[in-house]
């Protein structure tokens, strides 16, 4: 794996939909391209590092575990307790789009951390643990 970043390389957002990939895929390759640079080894080089960041991101099973490995390397939890975070809609969880509360520090283990998040409803409460990836921001 490259020292850098594939999203930076590709000069995209995390959040980038597959098109804005494609988008700047093509655009670097365009100006980057080894052809366009009377064959310059840095042109060259730039170009190889775009072709693998795009190999990466533009591939859904590869790019989800190329975030989780990011995650992994990641030494700052996300949440901290009591933040309010919610279940984000792609998740297979059955709490999708649920608001709750973290309810003790995160745990990390080898890939990613984990939180124990708190909802309550009508006067009842339920914990549930949550890795940090199904989890965002709740924007109240």
């Amino acid at each position: 794996m490259l020292d850098e970043d594939f999203y930076q390389i590709l000069d995209v957002s995390e959040n980038a939909s597959a098109e804005e990939i494609i988008e700047a895929y093509r655009k670097l390759a365009f100006r980057y391209h080894p052809d366009r640079n009377q064959m310059s080894p840095a042109a060259h080089e730039r170009m190889k590092d775009i072709n693998q960041a795009y190999a990466i991101l533009s591939d859904p099973t590869r790019r989800k575990e190329y975030d989780l490995s990011r995650l992994h390397i990641a030494k700052v939890p996300m949440f901290k307790m009591g933040a309010r975070v919610r279940v984000r809609l792609d998740s297979a969880s059955f709490h999708k789009g649920r608001t709750g509360v973290v309810e003790k520090e995160p745990v990390k283990d080898n890939f990613r951390f984990w939180y124990m998040v708190k909802f309550e409803s009508s006067g009842l409460a339920t914990v549930i643990r949550f890795a940090e990836e199904e989890l965002e921001k709740a924007g109240d």
